[in-house]
């Protein structure tokens, strides 16, 4: 079906169809994706969260007390060393090693302290800054227009509203506070070390270079596949939506080799992209063992040279060797902070990137109000197209009583369900103006416009819970007895009351309900809605002969007092319409009750006897 036949609610109604009964595969986060400007992108980040600033602060604060407390430490391990040297001859003073000893505990328990509040501060303002963000990404989906999700997959959506909002958060939890300790870790760590001896500084610093230059050359190659790898995840999740979103139509077509074809052509990518981004990645942390190992052994090599000289003592020796790994260790989690941050940075972009899409204008100065219309309705001179530059309604001018039964007909492409778009403001026109009760539609807000209306579309679209909450969607104050005569309309209290639970039972992965029996919920709904006006797009499409005859005599109760708009291709369903447009290629061809248009023996006559030919 083509995009003017499917576009009631846009891509945004089909994604729904599936609820939460058919989650796509988004959870799994990415890391490594460089950002196209680092800069750009982090200032952004950092003018996001400068509500929380001065917890993150704190947290900052804290990180470097506890990493001050924990570089001291070395310097004691020196002393106590230096006394117990001291003592194999003269005898070991318990007395001074015990106070030293004491004052470690301390250093070392106020550094864990310390480290803890820092953690459980920057915990709770990553996730109540993933929280916010989350938020504002669904209130952004709210007042996206419907061509946005026209042009951009599901999947790419869903991505920034998982996977990089939790990157982003993740990085703050984990880099942040990394950054600041490992940072005031380094440089104390050196300070430390210039204080006790030189020589042995500048052994230890030309060791770790050595390390770090490989370390650097392992990263710079990387990035590269961290990049492939994001992308191939991206088209790996899309397929697989997709292809489960249709699964029933890829079974029935026999599309499950091609389907595992592509599968498996970008699993292979992405595994060959990520096996190398892993790869590299892991060689990180034995690079980092090399790194600290051929640091002690530097360190032991060149501190005993010192000692046999009488240059230094052997405490000093202890101390260097954890210096060593205070001095190292810190580089590595600086180095993995700022391949984070790099993720960060990427997926910030996507983020405000799409935060700053343009959004439907801005109705808050809108004060006209319909709350109680009749249903009158005019098109004049309607023109619309999806693009400027291909207009699908040219010229489009009807006018419609209220109670007035209209039905729609025409090929596929001829503007039928594009029509109902406009009238429920789902887009915006061209050219023209579409009237409510002599209103202006343009002068409504898309909320108002949308309550007047109660709306069965071809594609049922039900989430998991239970049928009574379906039924009753965003409806309040509905009684069970409204409910239950909503279902006798439709002829679908019968098969609830078989049902274990009735009306509550849940709508889920295990509820085996019909293709008819779930449009017939929908129509419930919108009986329960009561708006004034309806639209019906192919509603009884799903469901067999004898069910539709059920649902075209609830219908015709429904309607009474209604303005109906009926999207049909089954002719046989409108005859009783109290006027019937033809359309075709965007223009309204012919107009009449079903007798005059079949007395005139033009399109809409051709069109209903070929499918009372075919019928027979």
């Amino acid at each position: 079906m083509d995009k003017n036949e499917h576009t009631v609610g846009s891509k945004h109604v089909k994604m729904k169809q599936q609820g939460p009964m058919g989650r796509g595969p988004t959870e799994g986060m990415g890391t490594g994706k460089k950002a196209n400007d680092f800069r750009k992108n982090i200032r952004q980040l950092l003018s996001y969260i400068k509500a929380y600033a001065p917890m993150i602060i704190f947290s900052m604060v804290l990180a470097l007390a506890g990493s001050v407390f924990n570089v001291i430490g070395p310097d004691k391990l020196s002393d106590i060393a230096n006394l117990i040297q001291e003592g194999i001859v003269t005898g070991i003073d318990i007395n001074a090693i015990e106070k030293i000893v004491l004052v470690l505990v301390v250093l070392y328990g106020l550094g864990l302290i310390f480290n803890y509040f820092q953690g459980f501060i920057t915990v709770t303002v990553s996730q109540r800054l993933t929280k916010k963000m989350r938020t504002e990404l669904s209130q952004k989906i709210n007042h996206m227009p419907l061509k946005y999700f026209d042009a951009t997959s599901y999947g790419n959506v869903l991505s920034r509203v998982t996977n990089d909002v939790d990157t982003i958060g993740q990085t703050l939890n984990n880099s942040l506070g990394t950054l600041v300790s490992a940072l005031a870790t380094f440089v104390g760590a050196l300070i430390m070390m210039l204080y006790t001896n030189w020589i042995m500084t500048i052994t230890g610093i030309i060791a770790t270079l050595i390390g770090f230059s490989l370390m650097t050359v392992i990263m710079k190659h990387s990035q590269k596949y961290f990049v492939a790898q994001q992308a191939e995840l991206g088209q790996i999740n899309g397929h697989i939506e997709e292809t489960y979103a249709g699964h029933n139509v890829v079974k029935v077509y026999n599309g499950e080799r091609a389907a595992k074809e592509v599968f498996h052509d970008i699993n292979g990518r992405l595994y060959t992209n990520a096996w190398k981004s892993q790869f590299m990645s892991g060689l990180m942390m034995p690079v980092m063992m090399f790194i600290g190992n051929f640091g002690y052994v530097a360190v032991c090599i060149v501190g005993a040279l010192l000692v046999n000289q009488h240059v230094i003592t052997i405490g000093t020796i202890v101390a260097f060797m954890v210096y060593i790994r205070l001095f190292t260790q810190p580089l590595s989690q600086l180095a993995q902070a700022a391949t984070n941050l790099q993720s960060a940075a990427a997926a910030s972009e996507r983020v405000f990137e799409f935060l700053g899409e343009e959004e439907l204008a801005d109705e808050s100065d809108k004060t006209v109000r319909l709350d109680n219309a009749k249903g009158d309705v005019v098109f004049e001179h309607v023109r619309f197209g999806y693009n400027e530059d291909h207009m699908i309604i040219k010229d489009f001018s009807m006018k419609a009583k209220a109670g007035q039964k209209i039905a729609i007909v025409g090929p596929t492409g001829a503007g039928k369900t594009t029509l109902v778009n406009l009238l429920m403001r789902f887009y915006e026109l061209n050219g023209g103006e579409i009237y409510i009760d002599g209103t202006p539609i343009s002068q409504l807000t898309r909320e108002n416009v949308h309550k007047l209306f109660c709306m069965v579309l071809q594609d049922t679209w039900l989430f998991e819970g239970t049928i009574r909450e379906n039924i009753v969607f965003s409806q309040e104050h509905v009684t069970d007895e409204q409910i239950e005569a909503a279902c006798r309309a439709v002829g679908l209290h019968s098969f609830l009351k078989t049902l274990p639970q009735g009306y509550d039972t849940v709508l889920d992965d295990k509820a085996n309900l019909s293709a008819g029996q779930k449009q017939l919920i929908t129509i419930a709904r919108a009986m329960i809605k009561d708006a004034p006006m309806l639209i019906l797009d192919e509603a009884t499409s799903s469901v067999d002969t004898r069910t539709e005859l059920l649902i075209q005599q609830a219908m015709d109760r429904l309607t009474v007092g209604k303005t109906s708009f009926v999207i049909a291709h089954r002719l046989s369903t409108i005859k009783n319409a109290d006027l019937i447009l033809v359309m075709k290629d965007g223009n309204i061809i012919e107009t009449g009750n079903h007798e005059e248009l079949l007395s005139k023996g033009g399109f809409y006559a051709d069109l209903y006897n070929s499918q009372f030919e075919n019928a027979s």
